[in-house]
């Protein structure tokens, strides 16, 4: 028998993405609202009750407002939005950091911010492994296609051709850093500084280390060996290979993926250091990981509907 699933807030960006990895999928039973009815508590109640998981693409309220009206039902729920990413009592959607199994057994997983996806994924094991230190004030630069800001973002930058880069956050409150400080287990809060250019998805997540300032760091060696060890065994992050011209680009073309390659990018002597991850936005950073947390929750194949 499928399981059912209904996606609450469907004609969102990330919603879009996911039914695309859904469709066709014999495992999967979509429950489906008419428009008029789309954000009508007492239907989002109705089909909240009726699923077997829910899949919240909702701004922060919104997502609240489905988590009550799903009590009282046997619903697993997978929240894309913000709100539940450092509340206790639920798992955070990154299995290959979380841990697969216990994403699998979840009632309550939040899924992952697109920008904390890079920075969790090249930090938090090498904090856990001792070759990067809990209490370095750490800085991370990033940059995302146009379309993780949703359709009022979209539209700006498809109305107005002219926008080249758009930094944002300029008060140093991106609602992603309480996640990356929370999930990396840091003394401070990082100090992060977004910004969206004009390509439509893709993803480039850095953190730049002066190793020679740190007492207690590994070197670049150790911590690409550490990464490559410690992401073996996944099917979706992988090292990269630095080309040989020495460049990595982000094409404004770039077809979907749910692929993120990770850097260790080190000079001359090894005292400074540049670890980066490459993703896109709304791949691993937002539909893909749903998805595949969806599956590891439904007892499916990991990477089922997954663009590898």
């Amino acid at each position: 028998m499928a399981h059912k699933v209904f996606i609450d807030g469907a004609a969102g960006t990330t919603g879009l993405e996911i039914n695309d990895r859904l469709a066709g999928r014999s495992e999967f039973e979509l429950l489906v609202l008419d428009d008029d009815k789309r954000k009508d508590p007492a239907a989002r109640r109705e089909a909240l009750h009726e699923a077997d998981f829910a899949i919240l693409c909702l701004h922060d309220d919104a997502a609240r407002q489905a988590v009550e009206l799903a009590e009282g039902s046997k619903v697993r729920i997978i929240d894309a939005s913000t709100a539940h990413r450092t509340a206790p009592g639920w798992v955070y959607g990154f299995p290959e950091v979380s841990g697969h199994e216990l994403v699998a057994q979840a009632g309550r997983v939040s899924n992952p911010g697109c920008y904390s996806t890079g920075f969790i994924a090249l930090v938090a094991p090498l904090v856990r492994a001792g070759l990067l230190p809990a209490d370095w004030p750490y800085c991370c630069n990033a940059v995302s296609g146009y379309s993780g800001g949703g359709k009022a973002l979209i539209a700006r930058f498809e109305e107005d051709r002219d926008i080249a880069w758009r930094g944002y956050a300029l008060g140093l409150g991106h609602k992603h850093v309480p996640e990356m400080q929370a999930r990396c287990g840091l003394v401070h809060a990082p100090l992060f500084t977004p910004a969206v250019i004009p390509a439509h998805r893709g993803m480039v997540v850095e953190v730049p280390l002066q190793l020679s300032a740190m007492q207690s760091a590994g070197t670049p060696e150790a911590m690409h060996e550490w990464l490559a060890n410690f992401y073996s065994s996944s099917p979706v992050v992988h090292m990269g290979k630095v080309p040989e011209d020495g460049e990595i680009l982000l094409r404004a073309s770039s077809a979907a993926t749910d692929r993120m390659e990770l850097f260790v990018l080190p000079d001359a002597d090894g005292s400074q250091v540049r670890l980066v991850a490459v993703l896109d936005n709304l791949g691993k950073g937002a539909g893909g990981a749903a998805v595949q947390s969806l599956n590891l929750m439904a007892g499916c194949a990991e990477t089922a509907g997954l663009r590898l």
